[in-house]
């Protein structure tokens, strides 16, 4: 008896066992999931996307399943209570023979096992379709959350929501309930022809009763289905790229928008003559046949042959007069589209002289044109601060930053850890996960300086960083950034790491007994403790289990490391970590490092975008169709916490707004973060390039114009790493024309198309009350103001500079020209662009000349001042010269003009040291100072001049 029950408890208990690991292998998923927003405090949101997808996915699977399944029941009823068709003639029957043994066993003793198949069938036909439903989840929490745009399409007169928001949930719903009536009506079918309920005659088909009501009931929802796509099909006409432009054109409009009518009033013909023959004695059947065949040849006909004919023969010949309020169509709404149609224009003169006037007035813009490339600038991080083989940098940043009084552009970096590149004998699984747990600080230069080897003038270097600038630095670990997993790994590590996904792979547990790596300190390692609130709890046994099992990792729930504070942090890239709290969020590709108040912080801008926005011209965004975007959403992630936080930043943008409607509590407004941090926003780049790219075309305003293409313009060229290459947009801390203050902005030139002068230049504004405005300086058409490419055509024909760049070539050295920087002063244009030198056998860029153009002159100097001193100062001009050289010596007392040409020395050479310390206040005085004498000696020696 004893023995009895201690196996049954056995059995019990093996039984609990394997129910706990059943379950957990089926939940561990979801339990780890919403542990980690539950971290984040974002429990709502995972509670939101889990309901919606379930809720989406048990409704349309209940309404499939009771379409299925009441039809299918009824065709199985009536084929048990009115038996196959009793008809005379030559009959051939669609079954298994008239009354074979299997038919009876299914209409008449058999039926409960029909009904079973029947059930089973339905149930799973519905689950699926159910499941198909699960990813649209966002469509329809947008539909049920929509908020208008108020502004209408100009051809329908519907909101821009509609097409949004409702007309994609319309077309899927169709699709779904055309999909629901194929499947009974082949369901329906195979049931009647499995019972012998339809035969083929000679000349017709024979059906019962309800066979025929049931049959033709269906096809007639088909067909009103059918009807209806053509209804919303009228709409997707918006999207037409059959025309000049993206948009309904001449022949979308009156053909074939028409051909869409006739065919929808086909349908509702058909609709009719089927409905009708429900009621009709006749035998219709081959008739709805031939009707519902033709739909193909009409459509062919109507949607296909006419319109194209059409195009051919009435719009071609006559395509800007046709074409042209559709094109007007086109150009205003995708100017709404990209956020172009607030754009401000100036005229911008582009003199061909910058005086010193000029200089002293924009001396803040001259003290930080930068200098610094970020791509050399990455491998010259790399080998100079990455301090041990651990550390990398992933990408070069610019900023600004108060530093000293003065507001300074700076390049900067973050140093983060790559496990991978420890010792392949150290890449054990308690190194990895528990000890080398983060990176550390970051290193940041001015972009202007360099020192005589022609390395950054570093404001921060170093382990633990340190500070030459009144920056102060706190806490720097830097536990969650951009880096990924990947690289070589031991054998264990591969392992574990193809059983887990990407986002988890990354995983770190802090707060073990095991002391985490925290820096160097000359022959000894420091080492810390994590004392933040990142990551998931993780100290009880089930927890550990939990992760352990999630992970495919047994070494969680093995190693005696952890204790009752322990904490798991994964997801720690952080793209992938926003990617999964806000997956209807587009992400930019350059998050950037900010130092804020002593801690390290990052900001990624985030995007609300669709490609429903009625005519507005498509563009690709790393791998997504988009005609509508907006820079609704800055995000700031603790790099040592690893909270996330969402700030509006668009209030008018009606996608956001459906977004906060769905998700209340997940965003906050922009007047709700920190000072110190909006001190550090900045326009994106990658928004700024797709709304340049159109705003190359969509300037054009004229359908005349657009439609000739007279005014096109382009991205210009520039050399770099000795390849021809499109120019990227860049940040500079400048003075705009007009404006006292001094501004970060984000610009580039532009070109027309196929020519290579500049044409004009986009900024976009970054600061204060002012972010997001978008300025075009146009150039007068009149003028020639070198482009990027001609300028760096300009260099290549300087002989000395030419010369220069051979001989080093030949020296074991590679030259890499950096970004070409156009800079305006005033009315005018500067042209600066570094130069470096890389040896071969070491990937350490140096940055050793400077070269500066204006006015067509080319100079190259050792650094930026000295090649200015040689572009606008340092000497006498020409006139000068001459005027000097008109002096009478011969007739002068030494008396009278000794003491005089004494002074013009002493103030020349006052404002060449004045220039050399970039001093630009006290050069323009004493150049001022030396004209007044120069003057002098002009009305006293040289009246007539």
């Amino acid at each position: 008896m004893k023995e009895n029950k201690i196996q049954r408890g056995i059995s019990v208990l093996v039984l609990i066992g394997i129910a706990i690991v059943i379950a957990i292998t089926l939940f561990a998923g979801f339990i780890i999931d919403y542990l980690w927003f539950s971290a984040l405090m974002y429990a709502g949101v995972f509670w939101k996307i889990l309901f919606a997808k379930f809720f989406y996915f048990l409704l349309f699977t209940i309404l499939g399943f009771a379409i299925l399944i009441g039809n299918f029941w009824f065709a199985a009823y009536y084929s048990k209570k009115e038996g196959p068709p009793v008809t005379d003639g030559n009959i051939i029957n669609f079954g298994f023979g008239e009354y074979s043994e299997p038919l009876k066993q299914l209409t008449s003793g058999g039926l409960q096992k029909l009904n079973v198949l029947v059930v089973i069938a339905a149930a799973v036909l519905a689950i699926f379709t159910g499941l198909t439903m699960i990813p649209h989840w966002e469509k329809f929490l947008r539909f049920f959350n929509s908020v208008p745009f108020e502004k209408t399409d100009p051809i329908f007169g519907h909101d821009i929501g509609f097409y949004v928001f409702s007309l994609p949930v319309y077309t899927l719903f169709r699709g779904w309930l055309m999909s629901m009536i194929v499947l009974s009506f082949i369901g329906s079918g195979v049931i009647y022809w499995i019972s012998g309920m339809f035969k083929l005659l000679e000349r017709s088909v024979s059906f019962s009763k309800s066979v025929k009501v049931h049959l033709y009931t269906l096809i007639a929802v088909g067909l009103l289905l059918k009807a209806w796509d053509y209804r919303l099909e009228m709409y997707n006409l918006l999207y037409s790229r059959q025309g000049l432009v993206f948009g309904a054109g001449y022949t979308d409009y009156y053909i074939h928008r028409l051909a869409l009518w006739v065919m929808l009033l086909y349908m509702l013909g058909l609709l009719v003559f089927t409905v009708s023959g429900i009621f009709s004695s006749k035998d219709r059947v081959l008739w709805l046949i031939v009707g519902l065949i033709l739909i193909i040849p009409i459509a062919l006909i109507l949607q296909g042959f006419l319109p194209g004919l059409v195009q051919q023969m009435i719009v071609k010949p006559n395509e800007l007069i046709k074409e042209e309020p559709f094109i007007r169509h086109n150009i205003a709404m995708t100017n709404d589209a990209y956020g172009l149609a607030d754009i401000t224009v100036k005229a911008f003169s582009a003199q061909d002289s910058i005086t010193v006037e000029d200089l002293r007035n924009n001396e803040d813009t001259i003290n930080n044109i930068r200098l610094w490339d970020g791509r050399p600038l990455l491998s010259t991080y790399q080998q100079i601060q990455a301090i041990r083989t651990y550390y990398s940098f992933l990408n070069v940043d610019v900023d600004r930053y108060e530093i000293d009084g003065h507001l300074r552009q700076v390049m900067l970096a973050a140093r983060e850890l790559e496990r991978e590149k420890l010792a392949a004998r150290a890449q054990t699984w308690v190194n990895t996960r528990l000890t080398f747990t983060h990176g550390y600080g970051i290193v940041m230069n001015p972009v202007n300086t360099f020192t005589a080897e022609g390395l950054p003038e570093l404001f921060i270097k170093d382990i633990p960083p340190v500070s030459s600038v009144n920056l102060p630095l706190l806490n720097t670990a830097i536990y969650y950034g951009e880096q990924r997993p990947g690289g070589t790994a031991s054998s264990q590590e591969r392992s574990a790491t193809r059983a887990i996904t990407d986002e988890t792979s990354d995983y770190v547990v802090v707060r073990t007994s095991n002391p985490e790596f925290d820096y160097s300190a000359g022959e000894e390692n420091k080492y810390v403790s994590y004392e933040g609130n990142g990551g998931v709890w993780m100290g009880s046994l089930f927890r550990r289990l939990l992760f352990a099992w999630g992970f495919r990792e047994m070494n969680i729930l093995l190693t005696g490391s952890t204790t009752d504070e322990s904490r798991i942090m994964f997801r720690r890239n952080i793209q992938d970590r926003i990617r999964h709290l806000a997956p209807f969020l587009e992400l930019d590709q350059d998050p950037y490092i900010v130092l804020s108040e002593g801690r390290l912080f990052w900001i990624q801008d985030a995007y609300t975008f669709t490609e429903k926005y009625p005519y507005s011209d498509q563009v690709q965004y790393r791998g997504k169709l988009m005609n509508y975007i907006r820079n609704s959403v800055k995000i700031v992630i603790d790099a040592y916490h690893g909270s996330v936080d969402f700030y509006l930043m668009d209030h008018d943008d009606p996608l956001i707004k459906t977004y906060q409607a769905i998700f209340p509590t997940m965003f906050k407004d922009f007047s709700d973060m920190p000072e110190d941090l909006k001190a550090h926003i900045r326009y994106p780049q990658d928004l700024f390039y797709i709304q340049m790219v159109q705003y190359n075309t969509y300037h054009m305003q004229d359908p005349k114009v657009f439609y000739n293409k007279e005014d096109l313009w382009t991205i210009p060229k520039e050399t770099y790493g000795g390849e021809t290459i499109n120019m990227e947009p860049y940040y500079i801390q400048m003075r705009l024309p007009g404006e006292e203050a001094l501004e970060f902005i984000l610009m580039i030139p532009l070109t027309p198309n196929n020519k290579d002068n500049m044409i004009a230049w986009l900024a976009a504004r970054c600061d204060g009350d002012h972010y997001g405005e978008l300025l075009v300086y146009k150039f007068p058409k009149e003028k020639l103001i070198y482009g990027p490419s001609q300028i760096e055509a300009r260099i290549n024909q300087d002989t000395i500079i030419s010369q220069q760049f051979s001989l080093w070539d030949q020296r074991g050295s590679n030259v890499i020209r950096g970004n070409l920087m156009v800079i305006p002063i005033e009315d005018s244009i500067l042209y600066v662009e570094p130069v470096y030198l890389k040896a071969e056998q070491r990937d350490l860029p140096e940055l050793k000349r400077v070269i500066a153009s204006h006015g067509g002159d080319v100079v190259m100097g050792m650094d930026l001042r000295t090649t200015l001193e040689a572009v606008f100062g340092g000497q006498l001009t020409e006139t000068e010269q001459k005027l000097v050289e008109q002096v009478p010596m011969a007739s002068i007392e030494e008396g009278d003009i000794g003491p005089v040409i004494q002074q013009l020395v002493t103030h020349f050479n006052a404002a060449r040291q004045s220039l050399a310390q970039g001093d630009w206040l006290s050069y323009g005085q004493e150049m001022n100072k030396a004209e007044e004498l120069i003057r002098r000696l002009q009305q006293q020696y040289a009246p007539q001049q």
